[in-house]
């Protein structure tokens, strides 16, 4: 495996230019991440115990920080299981289905940031704001 076959868990920018077995130190170029994590491993899985398929690795509870474990593995489909976990994509998925999406996304892009700035301290206050 080459270093060019690996993402950034975390902004998925290609790896370039780092040494394999990625250090304990490493980190992306691109949003400064560290990539020795268990994000960025191919035992990673959410749907096990400690989120760790490997059977004998202690257990490492910040899984997005840098790790001492030794079954480290990079793995180079990590883009793939970055983000919120599909959480985006499924409000996004509902707000389109019930019609919600649409007016929002409008909304956003026409208001300048001192709007939306008034719009969201009225919709804190529940008062309603007009343009």
């Amino acid at each position: 495996m080459k270093t060019s076959d690996l993402t950034c868990w975390k902004c998925s920018a290609i790896l370039t230019d780092l040494l394999l077995p990625l250090s304990r130190l490493a980190k992306c170029k691109s949003c400064n991440a560290d990539l020795h994590v268990c994000r960025m491993c191919k035992f990673y899985d959410t749907t096990v115990s400690n989120s760790c398929t490997e059977p004998v690795a202690e257990k490492v509870t910040d899984k997005q920080h840098k790790n001492f474990c030794g079954y480290f593995q990079p793995d180079p489909d990590t883009a793939r299981m970055s983000g919120n976990s599909g959480n985006d994509t499924a409000k996004s998925h509902l707000d389109d289905l019930f019609g919600l999406g649409a007016d929002k996304k409008k909304t956003e892009q026409a208001l300048s940031p001192e709007e939306e700035s008034r719009q969201k301290l009225a919709e804190l206050f529940g008062l309603k704001h007009d343009k």
